[in-house]
């Protein structure tokens, strides 16, 4: 994993945007230098306008989904992926070049021809995908520890996101209860500075959830560090790799001491008016479907068009929220002012209602929260009060996620496999592992790559998770 803009990012991941781009600005670049050559025009601003451009068709690639590894994809859904993709970019494409200073090189026939080039980058990036290619500069990874840590690491490491990336052994400890790992991989014999040097390993990774009181090689492990080989415990590899702070291994002092978990004036000022104008924007653009969802929720029973429901925001606040009313009016999980307490149970949609939920409509209205402050676009997801009352009591650090504006979409909500309604404590406990990474790893750029996340979910037809 690297870090940039305070984000870790999968080396498998980074490659590939870096290959895209390569590809991307060379064609533009050799495109654009053949038309002048030929038609004898300038090449002012080629450079910069190339950069805007490669940009624009990343983030929008970003979006679908084209740097996510496809394993469990069937070979309709990757081809759907590269059609939506397609008709997505392109236009994008198009309308970045029209806005770009070009300066008069480039023509209708240089632009149809770029993108050409990027409807070929797109097929490519699919066959990749499909393909799973390996991590170029995957590390060498030694894993110390033989238990359940161990083998869940390797587990994880194994992932396509990660670039299948190998671990050549585990070093075991000599108080681990059993050996859950492949005893073939087990590395005995040799103390852990000669199996480093031997294998050449660049990273070792403390697989112990508690290391109080367990007979670690610390001298080794700091000859090791200090020979260059990166080392990082459990619950580190869990926020780099897994992007969550996991509950079962968290202790205080790691909240106190480490790094993050800081909501500086400065950041949040900026994250203000990044949401106010955001939801600005997005409240003009979805007007119309908002006008005409409200009108249809009115036609069919004459009924309230919003409910408004408790919700605890920054700092424990309670805020009502605001959504379109899905259910009938008789409906025994709407109040007399018109609030749903959950949607639990298809018979109580009523007909525009179902449509305006499975469409994410109902959310829309939300746009009002963020634009007055109580919500923000990317956020943990908002409770009712006597739920997280309950939770407090029963899950440590959960009052950690209040010390953010909640969103309307949010890191938990597009990471979780789980459904995002699923109000279990299980649940609330998975989703505050995600919640914690969020908060302590904030950052404009983790907004971005949320609600580009988001649109992925959307787009490509599939709950919010």
């Amino acid at each position: 994993m690297l870090k940039a803009f305070s984000q870790y990012f999968s080396r498998h991941v980074l490659q590939r945007i870096g290959l895209d781009s390569l590809l991307l600005i060379v064609a533009v670049i050799v495109s654009a230098i053949f038309w002048a050559d030929n038609h004898g025009v300038g090449l002012k601003g080629l450079l910069p306008s190339a950069l805007g451009f490669v940009v624009a068709v990343i983030a929008a690639n970003f979006a679908f989904g084209l740097y996510r590894p496809v394993d469990d994809d069937s070979s309709y859904a990757a081809f759907a992926r590269f059609v939506l993709s397609a008709l997505f970019c392109l236009p994008v494409a198009y309308g970045t070049m029209v806005f770009l200073p070009w300066q008069g090189f480039a023509s209708l026939a240089l632009r149809l021809q770029v993108l050409v080039l990027v409807l070929v980058v797109l097929l490519v990036r699919m066959l990749i995908n499909r393909g799973q290619a390996h991590s170029i500069f995957a590390p060498k990874i030694l894993i110390v520890g033989t238990g359940e840590e161990a083998q869940e690491a390797e587990r994880i490491l194994l992932q396509p996101e990660h670039g299948k990336t190998g671990v050549q052994g585990f070093f075991p400890v000599s108080d681990d209860a059993k050996r859950l790992v492949d005893a073939e991989k087990v590395i005995s014999g040799s103390s852990l500075t000669e199996a480093v040097k031997r294998l050449k390993t660049d990273l070792i990774i403390v697989a112990i959830r508690e290391l109080r009181g367990r007979a670690l090689p610390l001298r080794e492990l700091l000859d090791c560090k200090l020979a260059g080989v990166r080392i990082i415990d459990w619950l580190s590899f869990h926020e780099r790799i897994s992007r969550q702070v996991r509950l079962d291994s968290l202790r205080a002092s790691w909240l106190i001491f480490g790094e993050g978990f800081q909501q500086p004036l400065g950041q949040m000022f900026f994250k203000r008016v990044f949401d106010l104008a955001i939801s600005s924007c997005l409240l003009v653009l979805a007007s119309p479907v908002m006008l005409l969802a409200a009108l249809m929720i009115v036609f069919e029973d004459h009924g309230p068009i919003f409910y408004r429901k408790e919700r605890v925001g920054l700092g424990g606040q309670v805020f009502n929220v605001i959504r379109f009313r899905c259910k009938h009016i008789d409906s025994n999980s709407i109040d007399a002012g018109g609030s749903n307490n959950g949607y639990a149970g298809e018979e109580s949609f009523s007909g525009v209602g179902r449509i305006v939920y499975k469409l994410r409509v109902d959310r829309l209205p939300q746009l009002f929260n963020v634009f007055r402050g109580e919500m923000s676009l990317v956020g943990p997801r908002p409770e009712r009060p006597s739920f997280v009352d309950r939770l407090a009591r029963e899950i440590p650090f959960y009052g950690v996620r209040h010390c953010v504006k909640p969103g309307m979409t949010g890191w938990a909500r597009v990471q979780l496999k789980c459904r995002n309604d699923d109000n279990s404590v299980s649940g609330a406990i998975r989703r505050l592992q995600y919640d914690l990474y969020y908060v302590k790893n904030y950052s404009l750029m983790l907004d971005m790559l949320v609600l580009l996340e988001t649109v992925h979910v959307v787009l490509m037809g599939k709950r919010a998770q």
